[in-house]
């Protein structure tokens, strides 16, 4: 009995906190790396062995302690958060096109504009009904197919519920994107054009910058959770629309309310799209009733490129474009 009130307890922060702290992450030996020099040098130099075996001299005030190595980053992204089951759930009823979400996914995983990790779509379904803006990131499914497929085990899913892709050993097959029903991966055809920190290290919870030739999609913002915080599309949205929390402690959270995940499901009539496929996803959705804004207003302020896609297509409830 004490056992159980302590796992509770300790599920209950999740929703104070959002994710577990991150440790300090000890660097090994006393490696150092070069980086651009300042403007006042010191005017002592150092010499060092760069990687091709060249030795060179650098100034004592450009030398820096090296972060955490890549192969431990990676290895910690495998074990996932111990004792969560994340789930999100997006509310159709006060979506209304905003694509903060997009945005702020784009910005914090250096995505290129063309490259949306989680899209929102406008569906309609039946001929009879209203159309409706439909967010859709990665399922995380709980059977996925993406998973089953990799020939390298590039793709893999963690016991916390998050998928996510190492582009490390993706040899870019493109087999997962195949397999996957809800077209939720991407492919970087070219390295982005873009400023990586000097010390960046490489981490699949984060899998920034893209790799060309490499797949991506939703990662659910891992490191964000680590660093107990919500992803950053949850953050972004100004309607709320987008909830986050764990399914062992019952609660979702858009960060301004904080509801219990069972009744929200029973009380809205929540459902998984395309249940029937068996991937058991673990993005769920509340139904487009009595919605808080008409769909014109999803048009405003868009990108020629962005409201072109959406003028010129009609989709169906599946997402996919009537003929």
């Amino acid at each position: 009995m004490e056992k159980k009130e302590q796992d509770s307890s300790s599920r209950r922060k999740f929703i104070r906190k959002v994710g577990l702290s991150l440790g300090s992450v000890a660097v090994a030996g006393s490696v150092a790396v070069a980086r651009e020099a300042p403007e006042n040098e010191s005017g002592e130099t150092v010499k060092l062995l760069s990687p091709d075996g060249t030795l060179v001299e650098v100034d004592r005030s450009s030398i820096k302690k090296a972060r955490a190595q890549t192969k431990e980053q990676i290895k910690k992204s495998y074990k996932g958060i111990p004792d969560r089951k994340f789930v999100m759930v997006i509310d159709l009823a006060k979506c209304k096109n905003a694509r903060k979400c997009v945005d702020a996914c784009q910005e914090g995983h250096m995505l290129p504009k063309d490259h949306e990790w989680i899209k929102i779509q406008l569906l309609q379904d039946s001929e009879l009904a209203s159309k409706y803006w439909f967010p859709k990131p990665c399922y995380h499914c709980d059977s996925p197919l993406c998973v089953s497929v990799c020939p390298v085990g590039a793709t893999y899913k963690r016991e916390d519920g998050i998928v996510l892709v190492d582009n490390k050993r993706c040899i870019g097959c493109k087999f997962c994107m195949t397999a996957c029903p809800y077209s939720a991966r991407v492919f970087n055809w070219k390295d982005p054009e873009v400023d990586v920190p000097a010390d960046h290290v490489y981490d699949p919870e984060l899998n920034i910058p893209p790799v060309e030739g490499t797949v991506g999609k939703c990662v659910f913002c891992a490191d964000k959770l680590r660093n107990n915080e919500l992803p950053r599309c949850v953050k972004a949205c100004p309607m709320g629309v987008i909830y986050f929390g764990d399914l062992n402690e019952d609660a979702v959270t858009n960060g301004v309310e904080t509801l219990r995940f069972s009744s929200l499901m029973l009380d809205k009539h929540g459902y998984r799209h395309m249940e029937e496929l068996g991937t058991m996803p673990t993005v769920y959705y509340l139904p487009p009733v009595d919605r808080m804004y008409p769909v014109e207003i999803g048009f405003e302020d868009l990108d020629e490129s962005i409201s072109d896609r959406y003028r010129t297509k009609d989709f169906t409830k599946s997402g996919k474009t009537k003929k």
